[in-house]
């Protein structure tokens, strides 16, 4: 992190800012647009494409940028990056393909428009960042090997919690200590919150009901987790994790008694999370260490006996640490937090209430299901339905309330890429299970194998 500021100094020495096209104008987006201009030499917001170019606009005059422009065209969007003059635009595809830009970042938390814009960045040679989970834990490790032949960097965000818990288990190795659990901090976790019960708190700050709902409901923590671990190898002791509830100000240092011990030291690791623990909403890692003089010393820096070492961040700053980001993937070909490879933890969707026959299920956040994190490979032996690919599917019969929902329960919608690109997932990790996946006997010929 250290060596950021430099860089980008540099980089304003050089007269070269760091343009980026931001995909998105959501209560997010609009932050990172905001810390950029305000507070980040060495790099600026070049374009911004959003379906409402009121609230592109509405980013650009928050930072206290008043003379964008809009772009009807790529043309006219490369006319404006080369002049310096700030774009809006409708098209997210334009950002993509848009000659000047060097990192796509994107803050839809979508998942089908999302997979266009990764696809599309990367094809164009733009490293690209996210902040977008939902994306990350769906279609993640496929949209890695794409990022990987592209030659571009494919990375979740620092300051959410996924890129804070994955900056603390690098630091954490990085002293020698093997971490065994990394951890989320919760106020809040209720799978049954809907979009009505979150409207106030939605209101009160500016966001949009659906997104605070899948705070409420678990699913988010449930996407942050299954990304961490398909970053570190990790898995989850079981399906939904441990999830302790303590009383209001518990200290963090005192809930690693709080997991079965074996769940962390007999294999990878877990990734789960606490509620009620403070500081929150921070993030926490547990390690061990072999070595009796390095416990000693560790005792000595007040970290307690063991065998379990607590380390935490007490915030996490959100968009305030994104331009860190496109800064380590732009100048140092670093990423935050990618997939290592084969999935290990997915995100699979469960009833929020009874469903009936005939249903089209709504969106992440909604009234009628909630994300579990399941280890992938039970995920896919059982044919478990992704969270992130729930939006739009019809049901073929009733499900009872918390009911983990299967493919063999739903129609998908037809035409999506981002069924392609599961598909393309499964056929490069899960191949074992094509045979007798219903979803691969129904989409084979869809998916038109890219690699």
């Amino acid at each position: 992190m250290i060596l950021i500021d430099t860089a980008l100094v540099r980089r304003v020495a050089e007269g070269r800012p760091l343009k980026i096209g931001l995909v998105g104008a959501g209560f997010m987006a609009r932050g990172i647009a905001l810390q950029i201009a305000l507070s980040v030499p060495g790099m600026r917001v070049a374009a911004i494409a959003n379906r409402h170019l009121g609230h592109a606009r509405q980013a650009y005059e928050e930072a206290g940028i008043t003379d964008c422009v809009e772009a009807t065209s790529l043309g006219h969007l490369e006319e404006a990056i080369v002049k310096g003059r700030p774009a809006v635009t409708e098209n997210a595809m334009a950002l993509c393909q848009a000659e000047g830009l060097e990192v796509i970042v994107e803050v839809t938390g979508t998942i089908e428009h999302a997979a266009h814009v990764a696809l599309q960045s990367m094809a164009h040679g733009k490293h690209l960042v996210l902040m977008n989970a939902e994306l990350d834990g769906t279609l993640g490790p496929v949209l890695k090997i794409y990022a990987d032949r592209a030659g571009v960097v494919y990375t979740s965000a620092d300051g959410d919690q996924p890129g804070v818990m994955m900056n603390l288990y690098r630091f954490i190795k990085g002293i020698g200590v093997k971490p065994v659990l990394c951890g989320n901090i919760k106020g809040l976790h209720d799978p049954y919150r809907t979009p009505h019960t979150q409207a106030g708190f939605a209101a009160q700050w500016g966001q949009n009901p659906q997104m605070v709902t899948s705070f409420a409901d678990g699913t988010k923590i449930s996407f942050e987790n299954a990304i961490v671990a398909n970053g570190t190898g990790m898995r989850v002791a079981r399906r939904g994790m441990h999830g302790p509830a303590v009383p209001p100000g518990t200290p963090i240092q005192e809930v690693g008694r709080l997991y079965p011990l074996w769940d962390l030291v007999d294999g990878p690791g877990i990734v789960d999370y606490v509620v009620g623990a403070m500081p929150g909403p921070g993030v926490f890692v547990l390690g061990t260490h072999d070595h009796p003089r390095q416990r000693h010393y560790l005792n000595l820096y007040k970290l307690g006996e063991g065998p379990l070492y607590c380390f935490y961040t007490p915030y996490h700053l959100c968009h305030f640490e994104v331009p860190h980001t496109v800064a380590r993937a732009a100048l140092f070909k670093d990423a935050t937090l990618a997939p290592q490879g084969a999935p290990q933890v997915e995100v699979v969707a469960t009833a929020k209430r009874d469903l009936q026959a005939g249903e089209t299920l709504d969106g992440l956040g909604g009234f009628m299901t909630y994300g579990l994190a399941e280890n992938a490979a039970t995920a896919r032996a059982k044919g478990l339905l992704p969270m992130g690919l729930a939006e739009g599917c019809r049901l073929r019969h009733h499900l009872p309330q918390d009911t983990v929902l299967r493919f063999d329960d739903i129609d998908l919608p037809s035409g999506r890429l981002c069924d392609q690109l599961w598909q393309e997932q499964m056929h490069h990790f899960f191949p074992q299970h094509l045979a007798t996946s219903t979803f691969a006997k129904e989409h084979h010929e869809a998916a038109g194998h890219r690699f």
